[in-house]
């Protein structure tokens, strides 16, 4: 490798420079926490030794099928330890992971299989159908099927298995530390509910610096005990499974997310720190009595894929949990900015805790800026009220959309990544979210922000959740509709939500419908809104 001396004369060598990559956290964990638990899953338990050990079988199994560097390896996985080893056993041969959503319908998967060009498929047996329905729709090569064999599944005998794949492996694989850190660790392709869906891609320097941002946001120590709540198909779990070997942590796998799976994790394992949106807030707070367990200790949870009403915050808090708020997209390795606490806050307490809590938040420390822009692209006043674009740029955005550049150029149009989210910026330069871009509703000629309904809404006793959107009016152009699920036993009816609104809006921001259903919802947890504005729009 030949290195350019700067001007002082002296340049990088292999003894001043290497590229960042998360590979080298695991590759360090195996040596320093070698015995320490790794990954647990039901009577599943890892040392970081076994962990490495399996990785490197995984990496060397891949080449030996022909999986050469920049290939594409695809799973089709939950949050089990075959997901967290594909996390590192994938770019470990030199190849670009690409976890796909796996309540996608086979028409979109068999879209992604094609664009990414993956050459084998790691599968869960119960998403065999998925794959080979993907496979059968598909336009020239299709990607090899391993079967992934899970507790309480049988193997369907049709394919090679994922632990026969490891059998054929080497446990002393060198694995192929990326020589330049732009290069392509993963490829995540976008929920988007217009048209195909974007590959975003990552890259080795990227989802390092995400590790380093999380454990920093997160005020984590050594040897956290981590719950994989968000799946590890969205933004490879936020980058946290590459993360949890830095600290010689553990990653306590999920499967199924429940209360009762979150509590017993949390008192049978100790989890410390689990992410996810918050509808899993919900989860727990509305959950019966009998599937909650005691614990000792303060569980850090970081929340995003939504804005959390101040309600749900100040509900959940007081179970034994400290929610810090985190806002990214798919495009910035999942968080990135946190509502980071500061210490004149701590006499704070009840609303105006909460309040705080639910700003947006400020760029974190791996990101070097995050605003709120106009139109022509300029900075905003920081006064409260003015509304713009969150714009991010730095190390924790992407490479780009794959085969899209077109895309890429409009999403990075004046230096800065584009998010599509409405926002604005108090004094202290804290960002909050009034909304998406497509969420807002002009009604009369004002604008309603969704996310303002939807927290007055949720301060209502009998809310669980709800989603409000625009609804065609012949005379204000749009209104704001609302969408309710209620709490299990609760009661209340289209006007006392109304009246409830009412009393804490101004009258053009008050639902003029509400619709009492179960909410849709992606596998993250985000509320489907698309499909909602449909509903809306055949209302007469």
């Amino acid at each position: 490798m030949g290195w350019l001396a700067d001007e002082t004369g002296l340049g990088k060598t292999a003894a001043n420079f290497v590229a960042l990559t998360p590979l080298s956290h695991l590759r360090r964990a195996a040596d320093v926490f070698t015995t320490h638990t790794a990954v647990v899953w039901k009577s599943t338990r890892l040392s970081y030794g076994e962990y490495a050990a399996r990785v490197s079988r995984l990496a060397s199994a891949l080449a030996a099928r022909g999986v050469q560097p920049g290939d594409v390896v695809a799973t089709l996985l939950p949050n089990i330890p075959a997901q967290a080893e594909a996390h590192f056993g994938v770019p470990a041969c030199g190849a670009v992971l690409n976890t796909i959503n796996t309540r996608l319908d086979a028409d979109t998967v068999a879209y992604i299989f094609g664009h990414a060009g993956a050459k084998i498929v790691l599968c869960d047996t119960a998403f065999l159908p998925l794959a080979q329905e993907a496979i059968r729709r598909m336009e020239g090569a299709a990607p090899e099927i391993i079967e992934v064999v899970d507790h309480g599944f049988a193997a369907s005998g049709a394919y090679l298995t994922y632990e026969e794949l490891l059998a054929k492996g080497d446990p002393g694989f060198d694995w192929l530390m990326p020589e330049d850190e732009w290069e392509s660790i993963a490829i995540n392709y976008t929920s988007g509910t217009t048209g195909r869906p974007k590959g975003v891609v990552y890259h080795h320097r990227g989802a390092y610096l995400a590790t380093t941002a999380n454990a920093i946001g997160w005020r984590m120590q050594l040897f956290p005990v981590f719950l994989t709540i968000v799946p590890l198909f969205h933004c490879n779990g936020w980058c946290h499974t590459w993360m949890v070997p830095m600290l010689g942590g553990t990653l306590v796998c999920c499967r199924d997310i429940t209360a009762k799976v979150i509590y017993d994790a949390i008192a049978d394992e100790g989890v410390t720190h689990f992410g996810g949106a918050p509808i899993v807030l919900n989860t727990i707070i509305n959950c019966k009595a009998d599937e909650r367990r005691a614990f000792s200790h303060v569980v850090e949870v970081f929340t995003a894929g939504a804005p959390p009403p101040a309600a749900t915050l100040a509900a959940f808090e007081p179970l034994g949990f400290n929610v810090t708020q985190v806002y990214g997209l798919t495009e910035t390795y999942g968080p990135a900015t946190e509502c980071l606490w500061q210490p004149e806050w701590e006499s704070t307490t009840g609303d105006d805790r909460a309040a705080l809590k639910a700003r947006t938040g400020v760029a974190m420390a791996m990101l070097e800026g995050a605003e709120v822009h106009d139109s022509k692209g300029a900075p905003v006043p920081r006064d409260g009220a003015h509304l713009g674009e969150i714009a991010m740029r730095g190390n924790l955005v992407m490479k780009g959309y794959y085969k899209n550049p077109k895309a890429t150029r409009e999403a990075f149009k004046g230096g800065w990544f584009r998010s599509g989210d409405i926002a604005f910026q108090h004094p202290d330069g804290y960002l909050k979210i009034t909304d998406r871009a497509k969420d807002i509703i002009i009604s009369g000629g004002e604008n309603v922000s969704s996310v303002e309904v939807e927290g007055a809404l949720m301060h209502h006793p009998a809310v669980s959740l709800c989603a409000v959107v625009a609804k065609p009016d012949d005379k204000w152009g749009e209104v704001p509709c609302a969408f309710v699920e209620l709490k299990p036993g609760s009661t209340a009816t289209e006007a006392d939500l109304i009246a409830h609104c009412r009393a804490r809006l101004a009258g053009f921001k008050t639902p003029k419908h509400v619709i009492f259903t179960e909410l849709p919802k992606t596998s993250t947890g985000k509320i489907q809104k698309f499909e909602l504005r449909a509903v809306a729009k055949l209302m007469t």
